[in-house]
C-alpha cells in the first residue's frame, strides 16, 4: 500500500523575527517496513541534513533576515509493507537507552503501581503489553485539546484525559518502570477509505520486545498495532526527541500555527 502525504506548517507573528532556527524531523523513517518512493521539503533559509543518534533524518532550518511568516510544506509518497511485522532496530543508540526516565515520562507511584499489575505476570510479553495498552486506552481517554505539550504521563494518568501524545507517554512510562524499553512515535495515521479520506498528525509507542529482537508498534488511541496506516516520521524517548517542528526564535511576540495535513492512498505499485 502507498500512503501520498501533504503536510503543510504555516507560522504567523505579530511582530517581525530577527532570526529563526528549527529542528525538522519530518521526513519518514527509512524502517524496514516502510519505504519512502519520494519526498520533498519546502521552506525558507537555510537546510541542513543528518541522521540524529535516534536514526530520525533531521533538518536544522535557519531563516536570518527579518520575517513574520514562514511556510514549511513537505510531501511525498511513502510505500507501506508488512502489516503487524516488528521494526528492527536502527540508530546509534542501543534499546536499553529508552529504559531511562525523562521529564514528560517520569513514573509516580501511580504508574508504577499500573505497570506491576499489568506486567511480568504468566502471559507472554505481547499479551501484557497489550493489555497495559489497554488499560492506558481506558484510564485516559483521548479528549481533543485537553492538554498541552509540556503535561507529563503522571499528570494524564491523574486527570484521566488527553491526546495521543499524552496516551503515548503514559504507556511509555509504565513500560519504563516495568524494565521494559519503550520509546514514542511521531507520524502520520492514515483513517480514510480505498480513495482516500481523513488524516492526521499522531503519535503511538514502540516497546522493545527482548525475544524477537525488535520493536512492536502500539497505537494506545486506537487500541491496535501500528500497521500500513501508521506513517513513522521519527522516534525518541518522549515527545520532544521526535516532535516534528521543534525551535527557537529571537523576536516576534505572539505567535499563530495553523497546520493541515491529507494523507491518501494510493494504488500499489
Amino acid at each position: 500500500m502507498q500512503l501520498r502525504i501533504l503536510h503543510r506548517t504555516a507560522y504567523h507573528y505579530e511582530e517581525p523575527v530577527k532570526y529563526s532556527a528549527q529542528a525538522l524531523r519530518l521526513t519518514p523513517r527509512r524502517d524496514g517496513n516502510q519505504r519512502v518512493l519520494n519526498w520533498g521539503i519546502q521552506a525558507p533559509g537555510r537546510r541542513i541534513e543528518q541522521v540524529d543518534a535516534h536514526g530520525n533524518v533531521t533538518h536544522l532550518l535557519t531563516v536570518e533576515d527579518p520575517h513574520q511568516d514562514i511556510e514549511i510544506v513537505v510531501s511525498g509518497a511513502v510505500e507501506m509493507a508488512t502489516e503487524g511485522a516488528l521494526v528492527p532496530h536502527e540508530g546509534a543508540l542501543s534499546p536499553l537507552a529508552y529504559l531511562a526516565g525523562t521529564r514528560l515520562t517520569a513514573a509516580d507511584e501511580s504508574i508504577a503501581k499500573l505497570a506491576k499489575e499489568l506486567l511480568g505476570g504468566a502471559q507472554s510479553p505481547r499479551d501484557q503489553v497489550y493489555a497495559l495498552a489497554s488499560a492506558v486506552h481506558e484510564r485516559v481517554r483521548y479528549t481533543k485539546g485537553a492538554t498541552s505539550v509540556e503535561d507529563t504521563a503522571s499528570a494524564a494518568l491523574a486527570r484521566g484525559e488527553g491526546v495521543c501524545q499524552d496516551q503515548a507517554h503514559v504507556l511509555i512510562a509504565c513500560c519504563r518502570a516495568g524494565g521494559i524499553p519503550a520509546r514514542y512515535v511521531s507520524g502520520y495515521l492514515y483513517s480514510g477509505g480505498e480513495d482516500g479520506g481523513d488524516a492526521a498528525s499522531h503519535a503511538w509507542v514502540d516497546v522493545w520486545m527482548s525475544d524477537a529482537r525488535g520493536w512492536l508498534g502500539i497505537d494506545v488511541t486506537q487500541l491496535e498495532p501500528a500497521g500500513r496506516s501508521h506513517c513513522r516520521l521519527a522516534v525518541g524517548r518522549d515527545y520532544l526527541d521526535a516532535a516534528p517542528i521543534r525551535g527557537v526564535r529571537r523576536g516576534g511576540g505572539r505567535e499563530k500555527m495553523k497546520v493541515d495535513v491529507t494523507v491518501s492512498k494510493a494504488a500499489d505499485q
